[in-house]
């Protein structure tokens, strides 16, 4: 092999290694970072929960957040003693999803998610503070961070949000089918973009069911999923 072909196989070999999870379809063993998922996950905690996300509810934050709340305030646990995990598929996969990604596929019209007017979302609106929250130290204050419901405060919290591997391949197949990707773009390519633009501290797991039943029977999560009317 000549220097440039060598090159060009390690160019290669770089750009799938540096895909989250890797470019197959059902996610392999070896392109899996188990390490990064333990390390995230198995954190010294006195309480674990994993809540899990199908159909897109975006309340299920608040719920999080009265659940940290609960924990910490009511029942006095440390709050850096708290496990707590999202573990979002299906549709909810989006809340993993940066700007960018929800901005080019046009996700809130790929997948009918919409805002409380019946919208298209255009961006992932659910990531950071609608409002400048303060560091008080009164829950009660409404503008206190214990009652920020954005990702991005739960994650300061201690919250971990995992995503889905399995999802992001069957949502990029369907993005390409329906017309929401650019010209020339296949369901690969949109899914490796897709791994490689989500939002900060995003965990990859190769599915979400799996990992459910990992944190469950591994690392003694208790399990929580919320139904809506």
């Amino acid at each position: 092999m000549n220097r440039a072909s060598f090159l060009s196989s390690a160019t290669i070999a770089a750009a799938a290694t540096s895909v989250p999870g890797g470019s197959n379809f059902v996610e392999r063993r070896a392109n899996f970072d188990a390490a990064a998922f333990a390390r995230a996950v198995n954190k010294p905690a006195d309480i674990r929960q994993v809540w899990e996300a199908v159909s897109f509810h975006p309340a299920i934050f608040n719920n999080m957040k009265n659940g940290l709340n609960g924990l910490h305030f009511g029942f006095g646990y440390r709050p850096d003693r708290i496990g707590m995990v999202l573990a979002p598929h299906g549709p909810s996969s989006a809340y993993t999803y940066s700007d960018d990604v929800w901005q080019k596929y046009r996700i809130g019209e790929a997948f009918g998610l919409k805002d409380a007017a019946g919208k298209a979302l255009d961006s992932n609106i659910f990531l950071r503070p609608p409002n400048v929250f303060l560091s008080t130290t009164d829950p009660d204050d409404p503008q206190s961070v214990f009652q920020d419901t954005s990702i991005a405060t739960l994650q300061s919290r201690g919250m971990v949000v995992l995503t889905c591997h399995t999802a992001v391949e069957e949502q990029a197949r369907a993005i390409v089918k329906n017309g929401f990707a650019p010209a020339g773009m296949d369901a690969s390519a949109v899914a490796d973009d897709i791994l490689t633009h989500l939002i900060p501290g995003a965990v990859v797991v190769p599915a979400m069911i799996a990992a459910i039943a990992e944190l469950q029977q591994r690392y003694h999560y208790s399990y929580l999923t919320l139904t809506f009317a």
